[in-house]
């Protein structure tokens, strides 16, 4: 190309397609939660400004045309200049297994944090229990993050990786386990490894504790049993929802005996239940 050439240059624009997964983000940010935050963030500091811009337009456009998760990775198409769709393929590296087993130790400590984990939410704090495992939960490294795009563009990430990237974070937001299993585990065995690891604590502490701490006699409770104990009046309650919305039908999956979606379904039967509950309990207060 001339230097005459140069100034007539136009970038080569995406062939439209109707057939792509539009973003829900219209504008602003892609993501909600913060979890699928940090994995946009950890894109930002890798992708180069421009490429990133094109990306979301790429991805509010519907470029991108599938996004399937793998064994160890994503496999993506985006609709690019070339009538052939590009194919992406996205790989974050996977913990080793003493990683894996120093976090869940530092994990199983809380209680919390598998009951929020059950409830399909991430802690926020659980960055700093996979700190104490000296790893990161997000890659910060570019080199825990191999892309590939068979467009000729030779930066990399490119434009089309990073509108993939985008779309991952949306997907996050409903799935916080797909982190995880993109670093090496699933749900189902990291909450098996949890709960093995919490029933090993209570039976230590049950073989540690004296019998009277276990046990109280019935014959010193008979003579009050029926009488009111401290009064709950300072007892402070607070309601809010969860990070994830329907987090219960969303760790249970779509029935296989079902073919409309069961969030769909039982989505608005369970607010209507929440709604019930609070305004039955608390006169329609949600906190004081």
């Amino acid at each position: 190309m001339s230097r005459y050439d140069y100034y007539d240059y136009q970038p080569s624009k995406a062939i439209a397609t109707n057939e792509g997964i539009k973003a829900k983000s219209k504008k602003g940010a892609f993501a909600k939660s913060w979890w699928a935050t940090r994995w946009i963030k950890a894109l930002e500091r890798l992708v180069d400004s421009g490429r990133l811009q094109r990306g979301r337009s790429y991805a509010r456009q519907g470029q991108v045309l599938g996004i399937q998760e793998t064994d160890g990775g994503i496999n993506a198409k985006v609709q690019g200049s070339s009538r052939s769709p590009y194919k992406i393929r996205i790989e974050i590296t996977a913990l080793r297994d003493e990683q894996w087993e120093k976090m869940l130790d530092a994990l199983s400590e809380q209680a919390i944090f598998t009951a929020q984990l059950l409830a399909g939410e991430m802690p926020q704090e659980i960055e700093q229990v996979f700190a104490t495992a000296k790893v990161s939960l997000f890659p910060e490294k570019r080199a825990e993050l191999r892309t590939d795009c068979s467009c000729p563009d030779s930066a990399n990430p490119c434009k089309h990786i990073a509108a993939v990237y985008y779309l991952l974070g949306e997907q996050f937001d409903e799935d916080p386990f797909m982190i995880f299993r993109l670093r090496g585990r699933t749900q189902e065995q990291i909450m098996a490894e949890l709960r093995a690891r919490r029933s090993d604590m209570a039976t230590e502490e049950e073989e540690e504790a004296e019998p009277e701490e276990l046990f109280i006699p019935l014959t010193e409770t008979l003579a009050n049993f029926w009488d009111m104990g401290q009064s709950l009046d300072q007892f402070k309650t607070f309601i809010k929802p969860p990070p994830t919305p329907l987090p219960i039908l969303k760790r249970l999956g779509q029935p296989s005996f079902l073919n409309e979606d069961v969030l769909k379904i039982l989505g608005p039967v369970y607010q209507t239940i929440t709604e019930m509950a609070i305004e039955t309990a608390f006169g329609g207060k949600t906190g004081e």
